[in-house]
């Protein structure tokens, strides 16, 4: 293991945790405390945007939405601004060999502190992330853990199915405006051997899922599969407004946003919750013009 200090991407105080498969992660508690890098041999997942170089947000100007693989708190649609989460500076801590923190500072308008805890496997490229949101106001809140990994663009997410999906086609479609559209069809997205593949951008950019499975992968353009599990609880209310335990949204070609969304914690005064996701990565070919991705070798490797 090999654990420092460095300036990366603009930013004077990243920490670095690497391993001997090849595998670093660099996080950057300044603006966000954000992942900036989760890489095998020197290949990066996560994307990040160029212009953003270096960026951080000025007190008073309207929220941004930065790149890198970012966390947050939801649901989206009826959680209070938290700008100071979102977009302020963080404290970071390396805890241990491989291990680190980031901190933030308490919210000003939704009362909640939060960190998040990394800790890279000594043997191979996974990674496990822990989010603890902790209620530091004086009413309850209530909340959910949300994920918000900007992955590099055009890649292929590989979902698998759950038996009890409430959608007739295993997702929905947001948009255009404000409309959930319940049986959508797109030629980019398709269910087969058990799985939906969504092999590009869709005709719009934002989906959701209710698959109970507790993992999902994505498939890089550059011959990287990304894999994220986590815990599904579906007896618990999940708070997205279709009770999604996943949102992907594409961006043209550019970028892939991947996001386990968490059940519904109702936090008291002082309360907290936390909630978890182990981050792997494997070399996997891209499929050429024509081909399709092996799910039965997939489905036997994770």
């Amino acid at each position: 293991m090999n654990d420092f200090i460095m300036e990366y991407f603009g930013y004077k105080e990243c920490i670095a945790l690497s391993n001997n498969t090849g595998c670093r992660v660099v996080l950057c508690p300044e603006a966000g405390g954000r992942v900036l890098e989760y890489s095998l041999n020197g290949v990066n997942v996560i994307y990040l945007n160029p212009a953003q170089k270096g960026w951080r947000h000025e007190p008073g100007a309207p929220a941004d939405d930065p790149c890198g693989g970012r966390f947050d708190v939801g649901p989206e649609w009826t959680i209070p601004p938290h700008t100071d989460l979102w977009l302020g500076d963080w404290r970071g801590e390396t805890t241990g060999e491989g291990r680190a923190r980031l901190t933030s500072q308490r919210d000003r308008l939704s009362g909640l502190k939060v960190t998040r805890s990394f800790a890279l496997t000594p043997d191979s490229p996974r990674l496990r992330v822990e989010q603890r949101v902790f209620n530091d106001s004086a009413r309850q809140v209530v909340c959910c853990h949300w994920s918000r990994t900007l992955a590099t663009g055009g890649g292929i997410a590989l979902i698998p199915l759950s038996p009890c999906s409430r959608f007739p086609r295993h997702y929905i479609r947001f948009g255009p405006g404000p409309v959930i559209n319940f049986r959508p069809e797109d030629p980019n997205i398709r269910v087969r051997e058990g799985f939906l593949e969504i092999l590009g951008t869709p005709r719009q950019p934002k989906l959701g899922m209710d698959s109970a499975e507790g993992w999902f992968s994505y498939l890089t353009r550059s011959g990287l599969l990304f894999t994220k599990r986590y815990t599904v609880a579906p007896d618990r209310v999940y708070g997205e407004v279709a009770s999604l335990t996943i949102s992907i949204w594409y961006y043209k070609d550019e970028m892939c946003e991947l996001e386990p969304i968490g059940p519904l914690e109702r936090l008291s005064p002082g309360e907290s919750f936390s909630f978890s996701e182990e981050w792997e990565l494997h070399p996997w070919r891209y499929p050429a013009p024509g081909e399709k991705v092996d799910l039965e070798e997939l489905s036997a490797q994770l």
